[in-house]
């Protein structure tokens, strides 16, 4: 199977599943950043932030002007977040924070569209 098929499927179900959870249970957002304040929950995350980010470019570092170049944008952006988490810790879950609180339902609704967006490149729901 092509990299960039799996990995549209991969970050579509992800984010659906993801935006799926926070609209049933939106207190597990604010339960992620209550963990994010406890060490091992931080290196957890930032550990499993990086090995995602690292997979995702190390298979799939495509920067052509396509549908694949997002798949290679949230590689980058989970590599991004998880050295940031790890390397500066406080400055990073206060930034994170405060998009949250500002832009939740923008950030949310953008990674369902995002979400939904990749599935269809795959799956060819909506004929493009």
């Amino acid at each position: 199977m092509d990299h960039s098929i799996f990995l549209a499927k991969f970050w579509g179900w992800y984010l659906i599943i993801f935006f799926l959870i926070l609209s049933f249970k939106p207190k597990r957002i604010k339960q992620f950043f209550n963990n994010l304040n406890d060490e091992k929950h931080l290196t957890i995350s930032s550990f499993i932030a990086i090995i995602m980010g690292l997979l995702n470019i190390l298979f799939h570092n495509i920067w052509e002007p396509n549908w694949k170049l997002v798949i290679t944008l949230m590689g980058w952006i989970t590599l991004l977040v998880g050295l940031s988490l790890f390397i500066v810790p406080k400055r990073t879950i206060t930034v994170l924070k405060f998009i949250n609180i500002k832009l939740v339902q923008l950030i949310y609704t953008l990674l369902f569209l995002i979400g939904l967006f990749l599935l269809n490149m795959v799956y060819g729901i909506v004929p493009v």
